[in-house]
């Protein structure tokens, strides 16, 4: 369950109008989504407020450490919380065993302890990183997240899931491990490359479809203005967007009972296709895009989902600049297939989907789709046989 308080004044820790509070309900790991303008400012007060002042480290990108990073490092300072920053190479390359590695290394070099709190600002790469780092090093220290991308701060930073990759597949070694606080600033996304916002939209319709109409119409109504960064359309995009996934985790925080699995919709051919056409080719919203197409796809041969609402779907993505196909990608078949059967929701080899029954409703199909099925819908995306090359 999720509660949202609105503020008409300045909070407690001098944030002003405009300030959204979304509650993930974890019993003793619940924890605030906070959404306003002017939050890069306030991390040091917030650690403060979550009486985790002893000593921070920011984990961050040499991106967004350009950007970005000193908001923070002038907040903490102010706040007086002794503070140290690690920025890590960007893109998804750094999800890596030997980038998790030379993490724990250099915040054990910066004198780590149990009371310092991690700071993990960037995007998912960051986030999902950072907070693994902090599930296991010194056998786990608290960690904010403060994401900077359009797709972390509607997905990846809530939930609690962190990961790296691993040659067969994405996020396939990880952990649970709650974040203290997430701290949404809608102007850190001023800086935010185009083909990187459109990439976080691919993740708002997904909330969309699977759990909220009232997002999915709201992305259709203002898709251009979306584009254009409108702050009222992106800031009530984003708090749907939470509310669904907060709503979600708070249900099934450990995706034990199979309706977390929803938030993998368009997620399984998705990251096959991340995987075969190599890490770093499609962003991973991009991946997701066409992912969502062919689930739709599979939900139409068993039922349910409309061919109008498959329509709305992909006439939606088109408008916001995403791939519905992946035409050439340079994706061959058996690539693809590979990577599906290491999907974490396979089991014994079968494929399971998640699979939408109508615009707002999705569910987990627990009985394996066959394969020749799945190879139908490759082949309806462009994927068959063997890449260019014969590679």
């Amino acid at each position: 369950m999720t509660k949202r308080r609105g503020r008409s004044r300045a909070d407690a820790s001098g944030v002003a109008v405009g300030l959204r509070v979304l509650r993930v309900e974890l019993g003793p790991r619940a924890y605030e989504i906070r959404i306003g303008p002017g939050l890069l400012e306030r991390v040091g007060e917030r650690l403060r407020a979550l009486g985790l002042a002893s000593r921070a480290i920011v984990v961050t990108d040499s991106n967004v450490r350009a950007l970005l990073a000193d908001r923070v490092e002038r907040s903490l300072g102010d706040a007086g919380i002794p503070h140290s920053t690690i920025a890590v190479p960007p893109g998804e390359r750094t999800k890596s065993a030997g980038a998790l590695v030379r993490l724990w290394d250099a915040m054990l070099d910066a004198g780590i302890d149990r009371r310092t709190a991690v700071v993990a600002l960037g995007g998912g790469v960051v986030g999902d990183l950072a907070g693994f780092a902090a599930a296991t090093i010194l056998r786990g220290v608290p960690y904010l997240q403060v994401p900077t991308t359009l797709l972390a701060q509607v997905d990846s930073s809530v939930g609690g899931k962190t990961a790296i990759d691993r040659p067969r597949g994405k996020n396939l070694v990880g952990a649970f491990w709650q974040p203290v606080g997430v701290e949404i600033d809608p102007l850190a996304l001023a800086t935010l490359p185009d083909r990187e916002l459109r990439s976080g939209l691919a993740e708002v319709v997904k909330a969309g479809v699977i759990r909220s109409r009232e997002l999915f119409e709201l992305v259709e109504a203002r898709a251009e203005d979306l584009l254009r960064r409108g702050p009222d359309p992106l800031a009530r995009a984003v708090e749907l967007a939470c509310r669904v996934k907060a709503a979600v985790v708070g249900r099934d925080e450990r995706d034990e009972s199979g309706e977390r699995a929803v938030l993998n919709f368009g997620h399984t051919i998705g990251h096959a296709l991340e995987s075969a056409a190599g890490l770093g080719t499609l962003l991973h919203g991009e991946a997701v895009s066409i992912g969502m197409v062919a689930a739709g796809r599979l939900a139409l041969r068993f039922g349910g989902w409309s061919e109008k609402d498959q329509a709305r779907l992909e006439a939606l993505l088109r408008r916001l600049g995403l791939p519905t196909d992946a035409e050439g990608l340079g994706v061959g078949e058996p690539a693809v297939m590979r990577h599906l059967r290491a999907d974490k929701k396979a089991l014994g080899g079968a494929l399971r989907f998640v699979l939408p029954e109508r615009i707002g409703r999705a569910r987990l199909r627990e009985e394996p789709v066959p394969e020749a099925l799945v190879r139908e819908t490759l082949a309806s995306l462009g994927i068959r046989g063997r890449p260019a090359g014969g590679t």
